[in-house]
């Protein structure tokens, strides 16, 4: 499991080219991506929202725009990443206005229970210490029927996935060192995402922490997708 004092300082030496490196990197998929998570949390129409791993704000931000009358909570322990986030709130239209920005750990959230209809975490499951932990911190914010929202890479279908190693392993770090100047972080994002189980593997964790009704849909050749699920009890 990564190292959560490691992973901080990584974040926090790319925060300032994290998002084009992102976009480079994706070929601008990241974006698409994004969309269809924002599209699906905003399919139930919550009135409190956390936005795990926030980062930047990409996504904290898109729901703040597709949810004008809910309340949005960006959450990161990567104190770097979240004053990236506020520098691009003037810039990120109407809905950054309600959106807030809170330094927490996603493993020791400090939130009552039972505060959020809808939890969402783009590309960061990846980085917790302890899944398990993460997830039940996850549920103990949650409203009963109240939804959690997994974006992540994931492992490509078959025929797909020599094409894609050879990319993580060789092309994205040079990529990434031109464009950050810091290699050892895309090291160590081509590391996580191949250790990173597949859908099938992260969907029965997301069950033994209790979640009901789990899916998970591929994207882009199944290098990325996205989980849903409920938390136990009847939607408030």
């Amino acid at each position: 499991m990564p190292d959560p004092v490691a992973v901080n300082s990584m974040f926090g030496r790319i925060a300032r080219r994290y998002d084009l490196a992102n976009r480079l990197l994706s070929g601008g998929r990241d974006a698409a991506w994004r969309r269809r998570l924002v599209a699906a949390a905003q399919s139930e129409r919550p009135a409190d929202v956390l936005d795990l791993a926030t980062g930047s704000g990409d996504v904290a931000f898109a729901l703040g725009h597709a949810l004008p009358a809910a309340r949005v909570v960006g959450a990161d322990f990567c104190a770097p990443m979240l004053a990236e986030a506020e520098r691009k709130r003037g810039s990120a239209g109407a809905g950054a206005a309600h959106v807030v920005f809170r330094e927490a750990d996603a493993l020791a959230l400090p939130f009552p229970a039972a505060s959020f209809d809808a939890v969402t975490i783009a590309f960061g499951l990846r980085n917790l210490a302890d899944r398990a932990r993460g997830f039940a911190e996850m549920r103990r914010v949650l409203r009963p029927g109240g939804r959690i929202l997994v974006l992540e890479f994931s492992q490509p279908y078959p025929w797909f996935r020599p094409i894609y190693l050879c990319y993580l392993r060789w092309i994205l770090p040079a990529i990434a060192a031109r464009v950050t100047g810091d290699r050892a972080a895309y090291v160590y994002l081509n590391e996580s995402i191949e250790e990173f189980p597949g859908r099938e593997v992260l969907a029965q964790e997301m069950r033994a922490a209790g979640f009901t009704a789990v899916t998970a849909q591929a994207l882009t050749c199944g290098v990325v997708a996205l989980h849903q699920a409920a938390a136990p009890g009847a939607a408030s």
